[in-house]
């Protein structure tokens, strides 16, 4: 792993389920946690358009060329605006992963999906596509998963961008700024 690597991790704010849209925010750190910069989109709440706006903010940022890897809370933002990993990796040419703290509901979210949504086969093929691992952080363990790099490769990355507790500091610090930016302060965990 080169030094001065770069991450950007990625985040969505809190939201209602009554509004439109949520913000998201990327916090682009160079390991171990140095913030570079911040950038930020939008997507819709339960909506289609997450893999879009991902691929226009990260493509759009004079950082682009610097990312080694784009780390995102979780595989869907805004509720279950479910992210195309395979799409933004192709489009972009970045190894992209996602983590989280605790193993995902498969049932509950297959049901929720099949409840409230008439594409809901195809958000679910999104969700179970990268199958999650465990990864030991000496902690809990996170579950993730990676695309367009070596599992080897990434968890020594994310453990490169880990200084406290479990979470990488891009997710946490994109955590952080997404809660403040809506509410006022940030708080809670990622």
């Amino acid at each position: 792993m080169k030094d001065q690597v770069r991450v950007l991790g990625v985040d969505d704010s809190p939201f209602r389920f009554g509004d439109r849209r949520s913000l998201v925010v990327g916090a682009l750190v160079r390991a171990p946690s140095y913030l570079e910069a911040v950038m930020r989109t939008e997507v819709e709440v339960d909506g289609d358009d997450s893999t879009d706006r991902l691929v226009d903010m990260v493509q759009g940022s004079r950082y682009a060329e610097q990312v080694a890897l784009v780390l995102i809370d979780g595989i869907a933002l805004a509720g279950f605006n479910v992210i195309d990993l395979g799409s933004f990796h192709e489009r972009t040419g970045l190894p992209v992963a996602t983590v989280t703290r605790d193993e995902p509901d498969m049932a509950g979210i297959e049901s929720a999906l099949r409840t409230h949504f008439p594409d809901w086969e195809r958000r679910l093929s999104l969700v179970t596509r990268f199958p999650l691992r465990p990864l030991d952080t000496g902690h809990k363990p996170l579950h993730a998963s990676v695309l367009g790099m070596d599992w080897d490769d990434f968890v020594r990355l994310v453990r490169a961008t880990t200084v406290r507790g479990a979470v990488p500091e891009p997710v946490r610090i994109a955590h952080l700024v997404s809660a403040a930016m809506v509410k006022g302060e940030s708080r809670g965990r990622p």
